[in-house]
């Protein structure tokens, strides 16, 4: 489809350019669309992979189409709005991610407010985490390994802030 919503019958474009088209797939640059029998029901789903995963980012209901036995064709509209809660989601799911593995709680020090920082690396085989404490115009005042487990909170963190940074009991790494 073009801009001003005429159908748009250069199929040869499309195929030449990597894009498919195709009533239960759907691709672009980035994403591929892919109509699929609901392994729950008698209906039918639509899978959103983004370009080199092998899952899918996404999967959601699809429609029935005229016969109430087949699925309604993909097309334009609906690609676009599948891309677009594809991308909003795997962008939610990443900020998620980020958030649970950067942790950061501000407290009192003695010589004025101090932000500890959790950062967790997530590795299969030895997961761990760093604390850490910054003053306020952002320089680190201490760093220590711990577990990936870590709980940081308001309290665990004034803790090891008043206890003059030690590592924290319990906190292997």
């Amino acid at each position: 489809m073009n801009d001003d919503h005429t159908p748009d019958h250069s199929q040869d474009d499309t195929q030449e350019s990597g894009f498919v088209q195709e009533p239960r797939l759907w691709q672009n640059e980035t994403w591929t669309a892919k109509v699929i029998k609901n392994d729950d029901d008698d209906g039918w789903a639509v899978a959103m992979f983004k370009d080199g995963e092998s899952e899918a980012a996404l999967i959601g209901p699809w429609t029935m189409g005229r016969d109430k036995k087949n699925p309604k064709p993909l097309d334009g509209t609906a690609f676009i709005t599948l891309v677009k809660t594809a991308s909003e989601f795997v962008r939610r799911s990443e900020q998620q991610l980020h958030a649970t593995l950067h942790q950061a709680v501000t407290v009192n020090g003695q010589t004025g407010r101090v932000t500890v920082l959790l950062d967790i690396v997530p590795d299969d085989d030895n997961p761990y985490a760093t604390l850490s404490a910054q003053d306020e115009g952002g320089d680190t005042l201490a760093e220590v390994r711990v577990e990936a487990g870590f709980k940081l909170n308001r309290n665990t963190a004034q803790a090891w802030v008043d206890a003059g940074f030690e590592k924290p009991k319990g906190a292997r790494g």
